[in-house]
């Protein structure tokens, strides 16, 4: 973390002081500094490729030698440069493109931000960062999706009790309902990989005016797009205003805030689960639960989850409502709102983090599980009265309702009711069978299904 006059000692962002650690791998790039370095190497690229084009002046092997290491080694050195460059300037992009001069015999001045408005370099500088970021997000997910993955086939077969309206329900298998987050996480994850990240680099309206007039032998939109795609490996876009129109940038938050909320079940449901004894937690040498009950193990990793993940999908939802829109060809509401994106990318990668301790942390009690389910028979009155209807029992509903609703039944309770149906000998010996820790149907089967 970088501490000097341009940034404030002070953060006024638990991300850049008590959190800085664990969204470091975002901060660089998305930060003030991150910025800075990637519009210094656009800058650099579209120099070099006007001179590789035969457009600008042959750049010397020295120049070109420095431009690179430049390039490569932005440090903070070079971001100090350019902010005491800007305090004179009062425009943060101009102030690269004199700070790149020193680097630039004076015969290359003219072509450093040649044909450019400020919005070519941002667009490409944050359809970069938003590239970088992204990577860095998959890697985390995926981390999270290996951990559910190998909890859905570890518990496939740990019968569990359901609760739909908070009310016992139909067993389950505990994998079957990590599989289910997973199936949700990894389809987001496929979303992520085919999303694009578009750039325009066509000045000041996006029709390339000024270039045509410049040199009207050069076919500058296909210079741009080979600029966009071939030197900086993002997706061209040509049709554009001042401002490349950021409904990319809008679909990729979008995805980002729908795993949030994905995320965010998952993490109210384990929170659920800890709650009911299904789960205990490891405990730390050192670590305090509660300043008064020193019994208490709290579910905290989950709860600091849940809670940056309702932060980076307000955020993102936010932005993404927001940034697709610009009065007419150019206004700047949008150049604030994107100072904001890593936000979104820290506050998801922290409760990203604490969602991954917590999962670690769980221990289950396959003991409790089992109690839960033998103390709840009455789960077994969906299998006897869809039975019933299989044998022509059109009342099967209604005389199981008026048996077992709000009533505390047995397992005893249960069997002298199907023995005192008409149902065939057999099946009544098969339903009498039937018990809540086998009464899960296909669960462990789906998730064999799912993780072939």
């Amino acid at each position: 973390m970088i501490f000097n006059k341009f940034l404030m000692t002070y953060p006024l962002s638990p991300l850049d002081g008590r959190y800085a650690e664990k969204v470091k791998a975002v901060a660089h790039i998305f930060s003030e500094f991150g910025l800075a370095r990637a519009r210094t190497k656009v800058e650099i690229s579209w120099l070099m490729f006007l001179s590789a084009e035969g457009i600008a002046p042959k750049i010397s092997r020295e120049t070109t030698a420095e431009l690179m290491d430049l390039f490569k080694n932005f440090s903070d050195e070079d971001f100090s440069e350019i902010k005491k460059i800007e305090q004179k300037t009062n425009h943060d992009v101009k102030a690269v493109e004199i700070f790149l001069q020193g680097f630039v015999p004076k015969e290359l001045w003219s072509w450093i931000h040649f044909g450019c408005t400020s919005e070519d370099i941002n667009s490409t500088s944050y359809a970069l960062m938003l590239q970088q970021g992204t990577t860095e997000l998959k890697k985390f997910i995926l981390e999270i999706t290996a951990d559910l993955r190998k909890k859905s086939a570890d518990w496939k077969n740990v019968a569990m009790l359901s609760r739909t309206h908070g009310q016992t329900a139909t067993p389950t298998t505990l994998g079957k309902e990590f599989c289910v987050f997973l199936m949700r996480t990894e389809k987001v994850l496929k979303k992520l990989e085919s999303v694009e990240f578009p750039a325009k680099f066509a000045g000041a309206t996006g029709n390339f005016a000024a270039h045509k007039v410049a040199f009207p032998d050069k076919n500058w939109p296909e210079l741009s797009r080979k600029f966009i795609e071939e030197r900086l490996g993002l997706t061209w876009n040509g049709m554009t205003t001042q401002i490349e129109p950021h409904d990319n940038q809008a679909e990729l938050l979008n995805e980002i805030s729908r795993l949030s909320t994905i995320w965010i079940d998952l993490c109210r449901d384990i929170w659920g689960y800890i709650s009911l004894g299904y789960f205990g937690q490891k405990t730390v040498a050192g670590e305090v639960g509660s300043s008064t009950m020193p019994h208490k193990v709290n579910p905290i990793d989950f709860e600091n989850a849940e809670g940056n993940l309702k932060l980076a999908r307000g955020i993102a939802r936010t932005l993404s409502d927001e940034l697709p829109i610009s009065r007419w060809q150019r206004d700047l509401t949008d150049s604030t709102l994107q100072r904001n994106l890593g936000l979104v990318f820290g506050h998801f990668l922290l409760a990203g983090k604490s969602l991954k301790k917590g999962l670690g942390k769980l221990e289950l009690r396959e003991d409790k599980i089992s109690r839960d389910l033998q103390n709840a028979p009455e789960v077994l009155t969906e299998a006897v009265q869809t039975v019933m209807r299989a044998h022509g029992h059109a009342d099967a509903y209604d005389q199981l309702k008026a048996f077992s609703r709000g009533k505390a039944l047995s397992l005893e309770e249960i069997r002298e009711f199907i023995t005192q149906t008409d149902l065939p000998n057999e099946v009544k010996e098969n339903l009498a069978k039937l018990t809540p820790e086998t009464y899960t149907g296909y669960s462990a089967e789906l998730v064999d299904l799912f993780l072939k």
